[in-house]
C-alpha cells in the first residue's frame, strides 16, 4: 500500500513517516519548497511538493494512494494575524480531504490534538466523551483544530472514511525546531528554567504517537475519534524526573499564574510590534491553569494502543538533544 503523509517534515510526521514504513507502506511525504528536511534526512522516502491550499496538487499527490494520514497543522499559540491558523488548519484540511476524494483515497487518518477535547469541570481526567464546545477554546489554534476536527466528523458522516486522532504532548527524538514541550525539556536540561508555574502535562512518546496513527488505521472506526496519549504528569514532576536524569538540581521557585500574566501581556505587544513570536503568550499562560491529563483507554481497548513510561519518552528526548548538541544552545 502506498500512504501519503502530511507534515511530514515535522516532529510527529516524520516519526509517522518511519512508522508507517515500518508497517509496510510505501511512504510519499508531503511537503513545501522550503522545508527543513533534518527530520527526514536518512530515509530512503519519496517526497512531492504541494500546499494545503492547491487542491488540484494535492489531489496529484494522493492519485494513486491507498491512505493519507494528514499530520500537518499549524500549531503556534501565537500569530501576527490569526486567520492564518484558520486557513491552515480549517481550509487546509478540508482541502486534504476533498483532495482525497477526488483521488478515490480508501482512509484518511486526521491528526487532531487533545487540545480540542474537554476537562471535567470538577478536575480529573479527560477523554473523548468529556463534553465540550467550541466556546471552551482557549485561542486561535485551538479553535482552529475543533473546527477542522468537527469538519473531519462532517465527511465522515458523508460517507467518506476518516478516523481521528487526539496526541497529547509529544516528547522524543528528533524535535529539530523543538515544540513547546520540547522547549520546555530542553530548557531544563540545560539549566534554563529556574522556576515554574503550576501545570500538568499528558507525556507521550512521539513513537508511540506513530505507532497509534498506524493502529488508527488499520482498526480505526471511520468519524470516531481516539486520544494518543501517555503518563499524566504536573509540571513540577516532569522538571523533578529531568533534574534526576541530568544530575542538575531542579527548579523550586514557584510562580503563580497571575504573575505570569501580564508579563504575556507585555511580550505580545511588543511582538506586535516587532513580528517576532513572544517568549510567553496570554492564551499559554490561559492553557497553563488547567492540567491537561487524558485518559487513552478507547484507544488502548479498540485499537490496541500502549504508551512507554514518560521517564523513557522524556531520557529519549534528553539524550537527542544532547547528542545533536541543543543543550548548550539558547536558539536553534
Amino acid at each position: 500500500m502506498r500512504a501519503l503523509v502530511t507534515g511530514a517534515t515535522g516532529f510527529v510526521g516524520s516519526a509517522v513517516v518511519r512508522a508507517a514504513q515500518r508497517d509496510g507502506f510505501e511512504v510519499r511525504a508531503l511537503r513545501r519548497e522550503t522545508s527543513d528536511m533534518r527530520a527526514l534526512a536518512e530515509l530512503d522516502i519519496e517526497t512531492t511538493i504541494a500546499s494545503l491550499h492547491d487542491r488540484e496538487a494535492l489531489t496529484h499527490a494522493m492519485s494513486d494512494c491507498d491512505a493519507v494520514f494528514h499530520v500537518a497543522a499549524d500549531y503556534r499559540l501565537w500569530a501576527k494575524d490569526p486567520a492564518e491558523l484558520y486557513a491552515n488548519n480549517v481550509d487546509g484540511t478540508r482541502n486534504v480531504f476533498e483532495a482525497a476524494r477526488a483521488a478515490g483515497v480508501a482512509r484518511v487518518v486526521y491528526t487532531s490534538s487533545v487540545a480540542t477535547l474537554g476537562l471535567p469541570s470538577t478536575g480529573g481526567v479527560g477523554d473523548e466523551s468529556t463534553p465540550v464546545e467550541l466556546a471552551d477554546m482557549i485561542g486561535h489554534y485551538k479553535r482552529s483544530k475543533f473546527i477542522a476536527e468537527d469538519l473531519a466528523r462532517t465527511f465522515a458522516a458523508d460517507d467518506m472514511d476518516i478516523v481521528i486522532v487526539n496526541p497529547s504532548a509529544p516528547v522524543g527524538p528528533r524535535d529539530h525546531k523543538p515544540t513547546p514541550t520540547g522547549q520546555m525539556i530542553r530548557d531544563a536540561a540545560a539549566g534554563r528554567m529556574p522556576a515554574y508555574v503550576d501545570t500538568g502535562l499528558n507525556i507521550v512518546h512521539v513513537d508511540d504517537i506513530a505507532r497509534g496513527h498506524i493502529l488508527a488505521h488499520a482498526h480505526g472506526v471511520s468519524g470516531r475519534h481516539y486520544v494518543l496519549g501517555g503518563e499524566d504528569m504536573t509540571l513540577a514532576s516532569i522538571l523533578k524526573l529531568i533534574a534526576n536524569l541530568t544530575g542538575r538540581p531542579p527548579p523550586r521557585i514557584g510562580i503563580p499564574h497571575g504573575v505570569v500574566m501580564p508579563i504575556a501581556y507585555a511580550a505580545e505587544a511588543v511582538a506586535r510590534l516587532t513580528g517576532k513570536p513572544p517568549f510567553v503568550t496570554v492564551d499559554g499562560v490561559k492553557l497553563a491553569r488547567k492540567h491537561m491529563f487524558f485518559s487513552y483507554q478507547r484507544a488502548a481497548k479498540e485499537l490496541g494502543y500502549a504508551a512507554r513510561p514518560a521517564r523513557d519518552a522524556i531520557a529519549d528526548a534528553i539524550a537527542w538533544y544532547d547528542a545533536h548538541r541543543y543543550l548548550n544552545k539558547s536558539t536553534q
